[in-house]
């Protein structure tokens, strides 16, 4: 008999929701003309988490007012304020909604109004609860529990939640892979605004990784897969490792999905197996890319890449260039460049690389014929900072008006990189760091030094919505133990086009060397420094405008000794949000130097830097 009264209300129920949703469809969908929201007492901070909150404000923003809408939202606006208060620490608030001067939780489902014209929300917060017991037991060593979950401490419902978090996370962290809340006890005393809280875990066993499982696998070796992940299989469990295994396969760019799992329960021996889940990319990739200035004429290059070459994560990469074609030199400048990259070789955090380049390009007064040849190691360290170094071969010829020099060097390149911006493309907020030093033993002629370089890049953004982004640049080069004659030109520094100082004619600013009597041209510096500073602003959700400011600095000696001059340039610019990276329009005028040449244009895809 009771299962046959709670079969018949099951039934009631469905028919119930069915006969409100054809009411609903069937009522008359006319506008909301008004909605009064007020909150007395609440500061704004409070004022705009309940706007945010609220589905009647979002409605009425989206214009989506119609009286099913209206009356849905009103319905379930009063847990979602009330849970807007909790969470800033409000536990005594009361919310009302009045349709048309009824009180919205009072209106039947089934009397649903057909017409609303007013809707008015009052929320009244009460006073600010704190904590006046924030606990949690047991505590494992070197959990970091949120700042908030403290006593006195403004008692936010997220700061309760974050707590928890963190006391599994810092279970698991050594080792308690099965850590999970228990049990939670939150009593409020309304007398006091206060509020006793107390969080109870249950750390589970300490146990060790298990098997690793892999699935999705297609062209890849599984033993390079195990390589490459570096998983700890036997070692005590930390969660810290599964990441690193994502990322290290994640950054073999291989792989389009790579997922991992626990296991839902422990081994017979009490280990956790792991499942690897993968869905490999397309083997292989290209691009194409194009920039444009007055001066410099149109720049082409593109690439194409295989990411698995032999079924070892592999990347081969063929990049090629032409420059300068139409330019104000006359001469088009190429690239041609070929690398091979090997991730988990020697060890599992590193890469080896085999690269080689032949280039020609016309700077100032020289033709530039350059071959190269390297092969080095690359690292990251965490997510943000990666190194590289190698050993390079150059062999570098230079021609002017029919004479020809010859250079030849064996270089030993170091770079460090730290990047910490939101985006590579387009960065509103993080700075960015690279620092390179490559020391070379010259052959025959040529001198022996090394170059020394430092790009710095901050960003920081400001405004409603962040619209505007304060952008800027300092670049520095030099290199010592070198002389202007003996240094290959390439491992010399100009100034002047998109890179350096806009406004200013591409690689304009060198300095003036006469190799003997008769014989005086323009080549690059010894010393080099430039600075840039950007003012971008949102426009639009697809358009944006930028103001810029470049210096660059080169001169005769090493660290910025000897005869150097200055140039500069600015300009304006537009930007158009690709949603992948901006396309980007710039136009300069020069501002001081001798090297000004009246107005320049960029064009190309990215920011600027």
């Amino acid at each position: 008999m009771r299962e046959g009264a709670q079969v018949w209300n099951a039934a009631r129920a469905r028919l119930g929701a069915l006969t409100l949703a054809l009411a609903l469809s069937a009522a008359p969908a006319h506008a909301l003309d008004r909605l009064v929201f007020a909150a007395p007492g609440a500061d704004k901070d409070l004022l705009d988490r309940l706007r945010s909150a609220s589905l009647l404000v979002s409605a009425e923003r989206d214009k989506t007012t119609d009286s099913q809408t209206v009356f849905a939202s009103a319905r379930a606006d009063y847990g979602r304020l009330l849970g807007a208060l909790y969470a800033a620490g409000y536990y005594s608030g009361v919310v009302h909604i009045d349709i048309d001067g009824r009180e919205a939780a009072g209106i039947a489902p089934l009397d649903a109004p057909g017409t609303i014209g007013e809707v008015r929300v009052k929320v009244e917060p009460g006073p600010l609860f704190h904590f006046a017991k924030a606990r949690m037991k047991p505590y494992a060593r070197g959990t970091k529990l949120p700042p908030d979950y403290r006593d006195t401490r403004p008692a936010y419902s997220t700061a309760i939640v974050d707590a928890a978090e963190a006391g599994v996370a810092g279970w698991r962290a050594i080792g308690h892979a099965k850590a999970a809340v228990s049990g939670q006890s939150v009593v409020a005393d309304h007398r006091s605004a206060t509020i006793a809280s107390e969080i109870e875990l249950a750390p589970g066993p300490r146990v060790r990784f298990g098997a690793l499982h892999v699935s999705g696998y297609e062209r890849m070796r599984l033993q390079r897969i195990l390589k490459i992940a570096g998983y700890p299989e036997g070692e005590v469990f930390d969660p810290e490792m599964l990441d690193k295994v994502a990322a290290r396969l994640r950054r073999t760019g291989v792989f389009r999905t790579v997922a991992v799992t626990e296991a839902e329960t422990l081994g017979p021996t009490g280990t956790l197996d792991i499942d690897l889940v993968l869905a490999e990319e397309k083997k292989r990739r290209f691009g194409v890319g194009a920039e444009v200035s007055t001066t410099e004429g149109l720049n082409l290059n593109g690439y194409w890449m295989h990411r698995n070459l032999f079924g070892g994560a592999e990347r081969l990469r063929v990049d090629a260039a032409a420059e300068q074609i139409g330019g104000a030199s006359g001469d088009v400048a190429y690239s041609l460049g070929v690398r091979i990259d090997r991730p988990a070789t020697p060890v599992t955090d590193a890469t080896a690389f085999i690269e080689t380049e032949v280039s020609r390009e016309k700077v100032l007064d020289l033709t530039l014929d350059t071959f190269g040849f390297g092969f080095g190691l690359s690292r990251p360290f965490g997510d943000h900072f990666t190194a590289e170094a190698g050993i390079s071969y150059v062999n570098e010829t230079a021609r002017f008006s029919g004479a020809k020099f010859s250079y030849e060097v064996l270089a030993l390149p170091v770079a460090l990189t730290w990047d910490r911006r939101d985006s590579a493309l387009d960065a509103h907020d993080g700075f960015y760091l690279k620092a390179d030093l490559t020391p070379f033993w010259g052959f025959g002629t040529s001198d022996s030094g090394g170059q020394i370089k430092a790009d710095a890049r901050i960003y920081r953004s400001f405004g409603q919505d962040d619209r505007f982004v304060l952008a800027g640049r300092a670049q520095l080069g030099t290199v010592a133990g070198g002389t202007l004659l003996g240094t290959p030109p390439s491992y010399l520094f100009w100034s002047g086009g998109g890179g350096t100082v806009r406004g200013q004619p591409y690689q304009s600013l060198g300095v003036s060397f006469a190799r003997q009597p008769g014989l005086t041209y323009q080549t690059g510096g010894l010393s080099f420094a430039a600075l840039s500073g950007e003012l971008r602003a949102q426009i639009t959700e697809k358009i944006g405008a930028v103001a810029f400011y470049d210096a660059g600095y080169i001169s005769t000696g090493d660290f910025f000794g000897g005869i150097g001059e200055w140039h500069s340039g600015a300009g304006v610019g537009m930007r158009y949000n690709t949603g992948i990276g901006p396309i980007r329009v710039d136009v300069g005028l020069p501002v001081s130097g001798r090297t000004g040449d009246g107005v320049q244009f960029y064009v190309g895809i990215g920011q600027a830097f």
